[in-house]
């Protein structure tokens, strides 16, 4: 029998791990046909097919999901040997990561950055969506790591905690004096946020947003109600339209002080919101491991963007 390539095996394990061929070919930058063909060639070799192509989706054989660890450890040692002949600190090839809208907004530059200065032959391509969006793309191959907020519930993702987001209630000065005069309040006295609720819109996220959860437990807690809102699936949005005093909201504790914002609600924070970084079950790849630590050292969410207001 003839020895499988590395090549071979490369093919086979991401064309296990991804949702289809197609996904599997871009993700080692080959045509449908080369990858089909890799695949061929492995299953001469080894005389049994590893993919059952009788239905709609290829799904593994037995032999198959006997083989993909073995496959796997060949690779780890393959660029295990790769690390120890070249430059061992210097990573290469393509790493293709999710990060949501706040993550994109804050410490995304800083990552991309640190990357391109301590491996710049390592090709960095962020995607930018929802958690719901990226945890699937991460599950059918297309991504090889996502930082998500909260833990995954699914059972072929891995999830380690990596930081977290910490809110503030704010609102523009105009609105901070505006319920003066509604009520039989000290002229030094702040309004608290479920009276500023009572009087303005609540500007904030979409319901599939990882804060949801808090701002409902907050609200449950402090037996506050929300008259009307104001939705909007972007941070920027969020932050620019409470700077122009259209409504109140939260927004990542260090932000106010950048946009000219009062903080209120002080004494009644919003608990914070724990991000995790999740990789594919098995997906044992030195370049996770790289960065996760890069992620790890650059995560800031309190880093607020330039956000006009208008």
């Amino acid at each position: 029998m003839a020895l499988p390539s590395v090549k071979q095996l490369e093919a086979f394990w991401w064309a296990a791990q991804c949702a289809n061929f197609a996904t599997a070919a871009e993700r080692i930058h080959l045509s449908i046909s080369a990858l089909s063909k890799r695949l061929t060639e492995l299953e001469s070799a080894i005389g049994q097919p590893l993919f059952d192509r009788s239905g709609q989706k290829a799904v593994l054989t037995d032999t198959g999901r006997r083989l993909l660890p073995m496959a796997l450890q060949v690779l780890d040692a393959a660029a295990a040997f790769e690390r120890q002949t070249a430059d061992a600190d210097t990573l290469r090839g393509h790493c293709r990561f999710g990060v949501g809208d706040l993550s994109a907004l804050t410490w995304l530059p800083a990552l991309v950055a640190l990357a391109r200065r301590t491996h710049p032959e390592l090709v960095l391509e962020p995607y930018v969506n929802v958690g719901g969006v990226l945890e699937q793309r991460l599950a059918d191959g297309e991504l090889d790591f996502a930082v998500i907020a909260g833990r995954s519930s699914r059972s072929e993702l891995v999830s380690r905690a990596i930081g977290d987001a910490r809110f503030e209630w704010v609102a523009a000065p105009a609105l901070i004096a505006a319920p003066r005069s509604r009520a039989s309040r000290p002229a030094q006295a702040k309004p608290t946020v479920p009276e500023l609720l009572r009087h303005h819109p609540l500007v904030t996220l979409p319901a599939d947003a990882g804060t949801t959860r808090l701002l409902d437990d907050w609200l449950l807690t402090h037996k506050a109600g929300v008259e009307q809102s104001i939705v909007c699936n972007s941070w920027a949005a969020v932050a620019g339209m409470i700077g122009a005093g259209v409504g109140v909201g939260f927004l990542p504790a260090g932000w106010a002080a950048r946009l000219k914002l009062h903080r209120i609600g002080a004494r009644s924070p919003l608990r914070p919101l724990q991000y995790a970084f999740q990789w594919r079950r098995g997906d044992n790849r030195g370049l996770l491991a790289n960065m996760r630590e890069m992620v790890a050292s650059t995560i800031d969410f309190a880093h607020a963007p330039c956000i006009g207001k208008g």
